[in-house]
């Protein structure tokens, strides 16, 4: 993985993020040099002058982005508007959940992403999904004018539908006609910062909102609704495949398995933060106030004995070299998927690119393997149930 910083592995996550999604390097360089001696002191200190340099940069695109669209030039102003958005959702990411400008900030990145969905991507848009009383924030991204299949798209535990729509995953399905909803999911974005929302063991509860949401549209074909999450998002859509039977597919795109296991061992500084300040973060996601309640309440976000319930095409893309999530989960997630019709193991290697986290370090190698996967299944192109990639198996997670 391109290390910016070196040994700083959560920062240099954020910059290799940023890249994949986006980012221009003479820019994220601007934004990185003034903070480069910050980052040799670990990944909580300086995240406010990281936030304070990234959006220094961002601002200034979003003042250039100002003039091109008075000069007319929508286009150019849409690009800067969108890379704009792009830096200051990565460097939101970072900031401590205490932080007291956090709320302006990401409402500043909301308002910077309406305008370039306003002006180079109108097949974009916000939509609202009812949930609970409450709804949850989410973009669609259309494919075309006719009913087509959708994917539903959900993030991990510091992610934001920002991002996701960012990583250009969207564009990738609608090439391949289909739509994507790509939600912020309880704990996560709109729906924590400004809703109160927060994660839960039971991500069904989700799902079905999301799938009732998209059976009233008329641009989706109701039996061809599929699920993907990333990162922890690993646990959430398998758990809701299991249980909400109108699903038609699932992605595992990290194979949190056994996340309980993990914080784990991140109490015993065993594998990586994804995230600076990490266990008040932990807390504001899943509404806890102590660190022993919220590490027993987490044992339960595991899916032995619940993968076997997934009677859909099930695939599972994890990184030979994932240094959060331990490859060992991703195997036993497909041993355990017994009654999937079609599952499938797919282990990115270091040679290929595409082994650390969710494929950050090659994003693109990535997404396209996973958007061909899903194509094939909407399409019921068949696919033998099988491991592909590297066969090692690094560690033995608690």
């Amino acid at each position: 993985m391109f290390e910016y910083f070196p040994g700083n592995y959560v920062w240099n996550l954020g910059v290799v993020a940023t890249l994949n999604s986006g980012g221009l390097i003479d820019e994220v360089d601007r934004a990185c040099r003034p903070i480069r001696d910050l980052a040799a002191q670990g990944s909580d200190v300086g995240t406010k002058e990281f936030m304070a340099s990234w959006a220094a940069v961002a601002e200034d695109l979003a003042t250039q982005a100002a003039a091109d669209e008075k000069a007319g030039h929508l286009r150019t102003a849409g690009q800067k508007y969108q890379r704009a958005t792009n830096y200051l959702a990565q460097a939101e990411r970072m900031q401590s959940a205490k932080s007291p400008g956090r709320k302006a900030f990401y409402q500043r990145l909301l308002d910077l992403q309406q305008k370039a969905f306003d002006l180079i991507d109108p097949d974009t848009t916000r939509v609202a999904i009812p949930f609970e009383g409450t709804l949850l924030p989410a973009y669609f991204t259309k494919a075309g004018p006719a009913a087509a299949p959708t994917i539903i798209l959900w993030n991990g535990l510091d992610s934001t539908k920002e991002h996701m729509y960012s990583s250009g995953f969207a564009h990738e399905m609608a090439a391949r006609g289909i739509n994507t909803l790509m939600v912020d999911c309880p704990g996560s974005g709109e729906a924590l910062r400004f809703l109160g929302l927060t994660s839960r063991v039971e991500t069904e509860d989700w799902a079905t909102a999301c799938v009732d949401y998209l059976l009233t549209r008329d641009d989706v074909q109701p039996e061809k609704i599929g699920l993907i999450g990333w990162s922890l998002g690993g646990y959430y859509a398998p758990r809701a495949a299991a249980f909400e039977k109108r699903l038609a597919l699932c992605v595992a795109w990290g194979a949190n398995h056994d996340w309980g296991a993990v914080q784990k061992r991140r109490l015993e500084r065993e594998g990586e933060n994804p995230v600076p300040h990490y266990w008040d973060h932990v807390l504001w996601v899943w509404g806890e106030t102590d660190l022993d309640t919220f590490i027993k309440k987490a044992e339960a976000v595991n899916l032995d004995g619940v993968v076997e319930q997934i009677t859909v095409p099930f695939l599972i893309a994890h990184g030979e070299n994932d240094r959060q999530i331990p490859l060992q989960y991703a195997h036993r997630s497909y041993e355990q998927a017994v009654n999937s019709p079609q599952r499938e193991l797919r282990i990115f290697t270091k040679e290929e690119g595409g082994a650390e986290h969710i494929g950050l370090d090659h994003f693109a190698h990535v997404q396209t393997f996973i958007a061909d996967w899903v194509d094939d299944v909407f399409r019921g192109v068949s696919r033998s149930p099988h491991v592909s990639g590297s066969p090692h198996v690094s560690g033995s997670p608690r």
